[in-house]
């Protein structure tokens, strides 16, 4: 080029390109007022450069990359949680299981080779469910892990998985509902045999999945749907929050999936605490057939309230989503909280009159176990 035929034009050049560059850096960096029509400056300067002329950030996202619970949730406070004491009492606590808590791993095996043709839900443990519908099976947060932590660390389950991971059926479609230890684990999503399954998980996590050789994974935020086949997901509200690490709390999202399915809905929660979102949920999706829901990890109450409901209040979520049956969650695994490991399903059962349920309503299951559709609706 001409331009660099001597010292002084290409210095210039440098020059000039360096100036343009330093503008498009300042343009970049400044944040202009947004005004409207009238000239006034407006209260949201985040749309200064969408390309959509009137985007609105949903209530859940906030400015700064981060998430928040539904509008009207309690939320808690900041605040130094007393991890020593904490961990003190709850080592304290004599986990003793009950006869019959667990279906022996033959049995388990062979029921969903029988039943493989039927639609079905089978309890792994904690939130790891199989759910066959129409002839996929769906698996709800894989956790296989002896703890659920980094590493060696955190909680230890006391009740094996039902199977093994290797031992799983041809998984169809993999639900995340969040990014805790308990529910997205490093090593089972590592080793997880069936990769070519389809994944579905809050957003910001789907690295995580693709990280380790996923194919088909797709984030979604709340309200969003997805069709798959004769099934149909959308991601609905939950309130929780999310952390796997000191400084990434809720970076990113968490919620819960309604499946649609042959004019059922199956609605799987997040761990979740009890809001007035539900009756929200319960107009505008509702009636639901069947919604999974955690019903431990409650005590310290103080602590837990903002995260977990406790069994009655699970049931009162069930109740404003208007669900026919009700299926405990989240209990009879692994050692998280101050209460009695099986206090929760007494609680659950006990209480569930006091909803408008019968006892047949509020479902349990044992670890291992195997229910049809059709048991479970009847």
């Amino acid at each position: 080029m001409d331009v660099f035929n001597n010292k002084r034009n290409f210095f210039r050049f440098i020059k000039d390109k360096s100036y343009s560059a330093l503008l498009l850096f300042l343009a970049s960096c400044t944040s202009v007022p947004v005004t409207n029509r009238d000239g006034k400056k407006t209260e949201d300067t985040s749309t200064i450069f969408k390309t959509e002329e009137s985007y609105i950030r949903p209530y859940h996202h906030l400015p700064d990359g981060t998430f928040r619970n539904p509008e009207g949730s309690v939320e808690q406070l900041d605040y130094e949680f007393p991890w020593f004491k904490f961990n003190k009492e709850r080592q304290k606590i004599k986990v003793k299981i009950p006869e019959g808590h667990v279906v022996p791993k033959q049995n388990v095996l062979s029921e969903l080779t029988a039943l493989e043709n039927e639609d079905t839900v089978t309890w792994i443990g904690h939130t790891t469910f199989l759910i066959r519908l129409g002839g996929k099976t769906i698996i709800t947060d894989p956790f296989f892990s002896p703890n659920a932590g980094p590493l060696a660390l955190g909680p230890r389950r006391y009740i094996d998985p039902a199977i093994k991971l290797s031992e799983l059926p041809k998984i169809d479609l993999l639900l995340l509902t969040h990014n805790h230890y308990d529910h997205l684990d490093t090593e089972a999503t590592k080793n997880f045999p069936h990769k070519k399954a389809a994944v579905l998980c809050p957003l910001k996590l789907s690295k995580f999945y693709k990280d380790f050789r996923f194919r088909d994974v797709t984030e979604m935020d709340w309200y969003q749907e997805k069709k798959m086949d004769d099934l149909k997901i959308t991601f609905l509200p939950a309130i929780h929050w999310s952390r796997r690490e000191v400084f990434d709390r809720n970076r990113t999202l968490w919620g819960s999936f309604l499946i649609e399915y042959q004019r059922k809905k199956i609605l799987f929660c997040c761990d979740t605490a009890t809001g007035e979102v539900y009756k929200k949920l319960g107009k505008e999706y509702g009636p639901i057939d069947i919604v999974f829901v955690n019903i431990g990890a409650y005590e310290p109450v103080d602590i837990m309230k903002y995260s977990h409901a406790n069994p009655a209040e699970a049931l009162d979520i069930a109740k404003n989503l208007r669900a026919k049956k009700v299926i405990g969650t989240h209990w009879g695994t692994i050692l998280m909280s101050l209460e009695d490991p099986f206090e929760p399903p007494t609680k659950f059962l006990v209480n569930a009159k006091n909803y408008g349920y019968q006892e047949k309503d509020a479902i349990l299951f044992k670890i291992g176990e195997t229910k049809t559709i059709k048991q479970i609706l009847s």
